[in-house]
């Protein structure tokens, strides 16, 4: 069968592609055509849109680009019609993906939705589009499935693809010894800095996050770097803070951190999963920031404590998220009973979410229902 897949970040081509090997598993006709990366490129994906030239964040910096945005809109209605596919995939990346729905919807293209944007959130009206253009969602998290029942949605949880992924990972890891030796030029423990994806956030997020290096001398700050982001760039922004930088390697990171400090998004589970003790950052344009603040309907902004629905890692948004609080939350990290308690409400995170198998089951979901008809 032929399948479009429409990935707009670096978490989405991580899920997406291992959603695709899947379904490979179980269909040795499959063909795809991918919007997306490097991940669904190496699963077989013929690509016609890196998301390193699709991700805009903040209401600013969308509409600045609004130009580009219509051009690959677009673009992506006249390749989907010319591949014309048994399935459309649409993996988060809502402004976008939303739009190409409601496309598909009215050529009569069969569309389904794994990993939701988070209208639960905000923007709740997007599910009235969700319930007319989209066949069936395939939702991550637990709640997520109650709700979209509630707003008369055909919905299936499959499980969170993350612990897919770990799992996946887990025979590729570099042991700890081998990880210091080519990342590190001494034993110091070492503390994650995962500022994010997108230059702009990298750019106001890193310098802050390093802040802490100078004061906690006896700690390595090692930063995560993002494959599209060049290593001068992380540089240039790090206002010349001691770091190390290592790419393609977060999961090595995590598995060998002994803290972490972490942008708010999929990386906060990521390093939940991964057990390490973080505090989560977020700063974003205050022009952004007070809108969002006016029309987000949530209590917390990491999805561990969204899951969790309390907090169990400390959150630092727009002017809480400064030098002094970082290095505040960073030493409570490193107290041993403080960690204890994270590392119990990380295993409770891990019960909520289940096992391992999300892809599987999102791929036999979803290859069940195209033969339904």
């Amino acid at each position: 069968m032929k399948y479009y897949i429409i990935a707009g970040e670096a978490s989405g081509d991580l899920h997406a592609a291992n959603l695709m090997r899947s379904i490979k598993a179980k269909d040795a006709q499959a063909n795809f055509r991918v919007w997306g990366g490097d991940l669904m490129q190496a699963q077989g994906g013929i690509l016609v849109k890196h998301y390193r030239d699709l991700a805009f964040m903040g209401f600013a910096e969308v509409i600045a680009n609004l130009p580009a945005i219509f051009k690959n809109l677009q673009l992506c209605k006249s390749d989907l019609l010319r591949f014309a596919p048994d399935v459309l995939i649409l993996v988060d990346y809502p402004g976008f993906n939303l739009r190409i729905a409601r496309f598909a919807w009215e050529k009569k293209i069969r569309t389904f939705y794994y990993i939701s944007p988070q209208v639960w959130a905000w923007k709740k009206s997007r599910v009235r589009k969700i319930r007319k253009y989209v066949e069936r969602m395939y939702v991550i998290l637990p709640f997520e499935k109650d709700f979209y029942r509630d707003n008369d949605v055909d919905v299936d949880f499959v499980g969170h693809p993350l612990l897919d992924a770990i799992e996946n990972e887990k025979h590729h890891l570099n042991a700890p010894a081998d990880f210091r030796k080519k990342y590190t030029l001494d034993k110091r423990l070492i503390v994650a800095v995962l500022p994010g994806s997108r230059k702009q956030e990298i750019s106001t997020m890193l310098p802050v996050m390093l802040s802490a290096a100078k004061t906690f001398s006896d700690y390595q700050f090692v930063v995560a770097g993002a494959p599209s982001v060049p290593e001068e760039f992380y540089k240039q922004v790090a206002c010349k803070l001691p770091f190390d930088i290592v790419f393609g390697a977060t999961h090595d990171l995590l598995h060998n951190a002994y803290a972490g400090i972490v942008t708010s998004g999929t990386a906060t589970l990521e390093t939940a999963l991964l057990n390490v003790p973080q505090v989560v950052c977020y700063k974003g344009s205050n022009f952004s920031y007070q809108i969002a603040r006016r029309i987000v309907k949530i209590k917390y902004i990491s999805l561990v404590n969204l899951i969790m629905d309390r907090e169990v890692v400390t959150e630092l948004i727009q002017k809480e998220m400064n030098a002094t609080n970082i290095k505040k939350e960073l030493k409570k990290l490193l107290i041993s009973e403080n960690r204890k308690t994270i590392l119990e409400n990380y295993r409770q995170l891990r019960e909520l979410l289940g096992g391992a198998g999300a892809s599987d089951t999102a791929a036999t979901l979803m290859i069940g229902q195209i033969k339904k008809g």
